[in-house]
């Protein structure tokens, strides 16, 4: 596709030289104009904001119809046009008035599982000097919004008002800033203020829960020694020649003594348990929504057990690194992961980009869904060491449960969530 510089520069010479004299001409202008425009849209801005669609579509239809009026003579066009011109002036004697209310809105309780009921307060005082007229409150609460007449109100008075939040679905619901709403009854103009800060309501996943240590997915690995030869550690390894740099407190004296020559000692690296839960979220890699959202409760069931267990983890999908230093705080995390298109050019690459800051791993845990291939499992399998254990969760709503192991690597077929437990027992037998 070819931009506009090129296709002026395809023009003639002459013309060419024209178009940017013209554009250049035009730049200074608006250099110059740019300023005064922004400070006049600055003052029109708030008066056209009060325009609503309907609103604007009566003026439309009013400055036609007096333009046929005029061209053509036609009295009934004059009427017409008047008479919606004559509404918008009247609906603007609506918008006049002043309010002073303190609003509190209230979650109870802030935090829900899928499906649990959820409801909300909103404590409206009337905190002028005087008595407030009848108005109309508006709540927005998550995609919808939450309608209420408020009476006349005397000076401090409160009224309450109550509402149901709706968590049939997993995700952050904000409710609010609550408006007051002028306006007339046609809904030609309308002009709002907000009286309160949002507040969130997370929507937690559903989750089962997992026997401690998750019977075998996670093993204690604290004090577990490794193969890697390291110079300051617990678990002794064997003696070699002192070389220069090396830390005089691992001298062996004794044996130094001996031969008549300065010896050290070496230690094999011992481990704690740090677990990877690699989450995909590619729509793609996904049957249904429904599958989608087990994956979800698949991967924080497993990591709420994890972090119970004091195991130090971290969870990555394409949108970057969850909250883990609590049960509460990855749940949270977890409400607000959604199905996204193809970010990375492979999962290979998305699994190396997300951990590559990361603590190495003693154990992976790869989390997908049913069209995700056991190639495509195998490719993050490659990206880690042979003594990281690694694990996959092939998520497939409604299929059987089914535990397997494919060149190393352990793939559990997940088709139901109360399938997870007996599965996850299943590991260490």
């Amino acid at each position: 596709m070819t931009t506009i510089a090129e296709r002026i520069s395809a023009l003639p010479a002459p013309l060419s030289r024209a178009v940017r004299r013209v554009e250049r001409a035009l730049r200074v202008v608006w250099a110059v104009v740019s300023p005064g425009v922004s400070a006049v849209w600055r003052v029109v801005r708030p008066v056209l904001g009060v325009v609503t669609p309907v609103g604007w579509l009566v003026l439309v239809v009013a400055v036609v119809a007096l333009t046929l009026s005029v061209v053509f003579g036609w009295q009934e066009f004059t009427y017409l046009g008047t008479v919606m011109l004559a509404a918008v002036a009247i609906s603007s004697v609506f918008l006049f008035g002043r309010a002073s209310y303190g609003v509190i809105i209230e979650l109870n309780p802030r935090r829900v599982v899928v499906g649990d009921r959820a409801m909300g307060r909103m404590l409206v005082t009337n905190t002028s000097a005087r008595k407030l007229q009848p108005t109309r409150m508006e709540l927005p609460v998550g995609a919808g919004i939450a309608e209420f007449q408020l009476p006349g109100m005397e000076p401090k008075q409160e009224v309450e008002e109550l509402f149901a939040v709706p968590t049939h679905k997993r995700a952050v619901i904000v409710a609010g800033p609550a408006e007051s709403v002028r306006g007339d009854q046609l809904g030609l103009l309308r002009r709002a203020l907000s009286w309160a800060d949002p507040v969130d309501l997370f929507v937690h996943p559903k989750t089962v829960r997992l026997a401690p240590s998750a019977a075998g997915l996670v093993r204690d690995l604290e004090g577990q020694v490794s193969k890697k030869i390291t110079n300051n550690d617990i678990a002794f390894h064997a003696l070699r020649p002192y070389v220069p740099g090396d830390d005089r407190r691992y001298v062996h004296w004794r044996t130094s003594a001996r031969i008549g020559q300065l010896m050290v000692r070496q230690f094999e690296e011992t481990r704690r348990s740090q677990v990877t839960m690699i989450h995909n979220t590619r729509s793609d890699l996904y049957a249904s929504d429904e599958e989608f959202e087990l994956a979800i409760s698949v991967t924080a069931s497993i990591a709420a057990q994890v972090i119970r267990d004091g195991t130090q983890m971290n969870v990555v999908s394409e949108s970057g690194v969850w909250l883990t230093q609590t049960v509460v705080s990855m749940l949270d995390a977890s409400c607000r992961i959604d199905p996204v298109g193809r970010i990375f050019p492979s999962i290979r690459e998305f699994a190396r980009e997300r951990t590559k800051r990361l603590a190495n791993p003693s154990v992976v845990i790869i989390v997908g869904g049913s069209k995700m291939t056991t190639a495509e499992f195998r490719s993050v399998q490659s990206l880690f060491g042979s003594d990281t254990s690694q694990v996959a969760f092939h998520v497939d709503l409604g299929a059987q449960p089914k535990l397997g192991a494919v060149a190393g690597l352990t793939v559990i077929t997940v088709g139901d969530l109360a399938d997870l437990p007996s599965l996850v027992r299943g590991l260490s037998s």
